[in-house]
Formats: C-alpha cells, structure tokens, sequence
C-alpha cells in the first residue's frame, strides 16, 4: 500500500520557501541598486548632451542673425550707391 501525498506543506517547506523569497529579494534589491547607478549615468550624460544641444542652438541662431545682416548690409550698400550715382 502507498501512502497518500500529503498537500499540506510542512514547517521545512515553509522555511525553505521564506528562505528562497529573501534570496530572492536581496537579488532584486541588488539589481535595483544597480539600476539606479545606470539610470544616474544616463542622466548626466543626457543632461550633458541636452547642453551641448542648447549651446549648439544658440550658436547657429547667432550664425543665421550675422548672415541675415550681412545680407541686409549689403542690400542697402548696393541699393545707397545706385541711388547716389544716378
């Protein structure tokens, strides 16, 4: 004759399972730390891009600003000189 499964777990089950879930929680606090570092690395290197991206944009506005008056300077030059030798 055998003897039937027992379904309820015992004490040792118990234990065993506590122990696997508070190994298992450490390797997620772990991993989280982890990704906490990541996420900060990221960061400062997205806030260093996000910089270089606003100086580069400053840059081009006042490149576009020169060149804007430099055509305008030249406009009125030739249109000043036209109207003098006449």
């Amino acid at each position: 004759m055998t003897t039937p499964a027992n379904p309820e777990p015992t004490l040792q089950d118990l234990v065993t399972k506590l122990d696997q879930t508070l190994t298992d929680n450490d390797r997620f606090k772990e991993d989280n730390d982890r990704f906490k570092v990541e996420l900060d690395k990221f960061n400062d290197r997205f806030d260093r891009y996000q910089e270089r991206f606003e100086t580069y944009q400053k840059a081009t506005q006042w490149v576009v600003q020169l060149a804007f008056t430099l055509i305008a300077s030249a406009t009125i030059t030739v249109i000043i000189t036209s109207v003098i030798r006449k």
